[in-house]
C-alpha cells in the first residue's frame, strides 16, 4: 500500500469529513480510496472509442488571472466539439458554464479533463451519453439531413 499526501482548504475538510461520516467510512483514507474507484470505474467506462454526446457543467473564478479568456479559447480550439455553451454569473465572482459537447467519446473525455484541470475551475462534471451512429437510418440522414448523423444514444 502506498501513502499519498494531499492538501486542502480547512473548509472542503470539514465538507469532506461529514460526507464520510453520512457513507459510513471510518476515516478519510476509505472514503478517498472508494472516490478513487468509482472515478476510476467512470473512466473505465468512457474510453469506448465510439462516439457520445456530453454535458461538462463547472463553476469558475472569473477573477482567476485570464481563466475566462483561456476556457473560451479552448472552446474556440475544440469547435469540432463543442455544440453550445451557456454561461451563468452566479455572483460577483463566480460563474457556472454548461458546455454540449458531441465527437469521439476519447476526444470529449480529454478535452472535459483539460477544462477540469484548469486553476480556478472547480465543481466540474462530465455527464456522458454514448451514442450509436452505425444505424441503418443513418445512410438517408446523411443523405436527407443536410450531412446530419443521427445520434442513437446507447441503451
Amino acid at each position: 500500500m502506498q501513502r499519498v499526501t494531499i492538501s486542502i482548504e480547512d473548509s472542503l475538510a470539514r465538507e469532506f469529513d461529514l460526507l464520510r461520516k453520512r457513507r459510513g467510512h471510518t476515516n478519510r483514507s476509505e472514503a478517498v480510496r472508494d472516490l478513487l474507484r468509482r472515478e476510476i470505474e467512470a473512466h473505465r467506462q468512457w474510453r469506448e472509442h465510439g462516439q457520445c454526446v456530453a454535458t461538462l457543467s463547472y463553476v469558475y473564478d472569473h477573477h482567476a488571472r485570464n481563466l475566462a479568456e483561456r476556457l473560451a479559447d479552448a472552446q474556440h480550439a475544440h469547435h469540432d466539439l463543442v455544440t453550445s455553451a451557456m454561461h451563468v454569473h452566479l455572483d460577483h465572482v463566480h460563474c457556472l458554464e454548461t458546455v454540449v459537447l458531441k465527437g469521439p467519446t476519447p476526444s470529449v473525455r480529454a478535452f472535459a479533463d483539460s477544462l477540469l484541470a484548469e486553476r480556478g475551475v472547480r465543481h466540474g462534471q462530465l455527464n456522458v451519453v454514448t451514442v450509436d451512429t452505425s444505424d441503418k437510418h443513418n445512410a438517408a440522414a446523411v443523405h436527407h439531413h443536410r450531412g446530419r448523423l443521427h445520434l442513437i444514444p446507447r441503451s
